[in-house]
């Protein structure tokens, strides 16, 4: 019992903090604009009050880079923790599958070919979703041999896709020309230019895959001890396994289809909290989703301020200076079990 008591208190910890944190840097973030607001006023403009100016910085400018830093980063946290989960590694993220390279591919064509009845700002974004889930069931459709989809095929298939579609996106931007600097921005990640309407887009895709991936925590606890195991506990596997690959692939699709790839949200933090609340994925899910959305926050609100002379960095930088360093820290932590000691 005291153990069970330990472990509900530090869970209700993590999100007390996660939380907090997220609250704080969301305060802070919307006080960041090309007029900088002190945090009392930013705080107090999100409420309506104080100035004019104040108020349309922060409700028509900032707020919607706000809150798609929430949905993008809690859509890559859990995806990344459902990742881990499936594929019984803590180096795993949402993009392990190629999906960040199929979606590179979709808005590397929307920026370098147009079509003269769509609008380019719904070209790129839409081109950058519908490649990043038929990735998905690429991957998926070569690694089903005879019926069966086996973790390791789905991950080593993966590789090999995302490395012919990186290739492709290559390609691309060496003859796109004029717009070789927009595809390389792309690649960098940019919260800078979201809007309500894309939020409208957004929202309800990472809502419906979050709610998808909470619902079978249980049945994804007893994955992680093996197939074998998890069907005799009565677990359709490979249903189970299908609905939280396409889930994880819709919000991470839907997350990087306005605002280009963000990298290790979907390593950094799910693995953190794993190591500190343990692998019950009812807590982990909910938690990474918390968890992600304060480390983009974070994230998007040091980019703004870290060079000042320059301006706003691409926040795919500030979580790539952040995320390779842990991510190098977990090779080497790990490297005896893969064969480097």
């Amino acid at each position: 019992m005291d153990t069970v008591a330990k472990r509900r208190r530090r869970t209700a910890t993590v999100f007390a903090l996660a939380f907090l944190l997220l609250l704080v840097f969301m305060v802070l973030d919307l006080s960041q604009a090309y007029v900088t607001l002190s945090f009392q006023d930013a705080f107090s403009a999100l409420f309506g009050q104080g100035s004019e100016t104040s108020i349309i910085i922060v409700q028509k400018y900032n707020l919607p880079r706000v809150i798609m830093a929430c949905l993008v980063g809690a859509g890559l946290g859990i995806a990344g923790a459902i990742m881990q989960a499936l594929f019984r590694n803590p180096m795993a993220s949402p993009y392990i599958l190629g999906l960040s390279s199929g979606a590179s591919l979709g808005a590397a064509i929307g920026m370098t070919y147009t079509i003269a009845w769509i609008p380019s700002l719904i070209l790129t974004p839409l081109l950058a979703f519908i490649t990043c889930m038929a990735t998905l069931f690429l991957v998926y459709f070569i690694s089903d041999v005879k019926g069966r989809v086996s973790t390791e095929t789905l991950l080593l298939s993966g590789i090999a896709v995302g490395s012919l579609l990186s290739a492709m996106v290559s390609l691309l931007t060496y003859i796109a020309g004029d717009q070789m600097s927009g595809i390389v921005y792309w690649t960098m990640g940019n919260l800078t230019n979201s809007t309500w309407d894309n939020i409208m887009i957004v929202a309800p895709l990472v809502i419906a895959g979050c709610i998808i991936m909470v619902s079978c925590s249980r049945d994804l606890n007893a994955m992680m001890l093996g197939d074998a195991h998890a069907q005799d506990l009565g677990v359709e596997v490979k249903m189970v396994r299908l609905q939280l690959l396409v889930a994880s692939a819709l919000v991470t699709a839907a997350a990087v289809a306005f605002v280009g790839v963000i990298g290790f949200v979907g390593l950094v933090v799910p693995h953190i909290l794993r190591i500190v609340m343990g692998p019950d994925n009812r807590a982990l899910l909910p938690a990474s989703l918390v968890g992600g959305a304060a480390f983009l926050m974070m994230c998007d609100y040091i980019s703004r301020v870290i060079t000042p002379n320059i301006g706003i960095l691409p926040i795919g930088i500030i979580t790539a200076l952040i995320g390779a360093p842990y991510f190098i820290y977990l090779l080497r932590r790990r490297r005896n079990e893969v064969g480097w000691g």
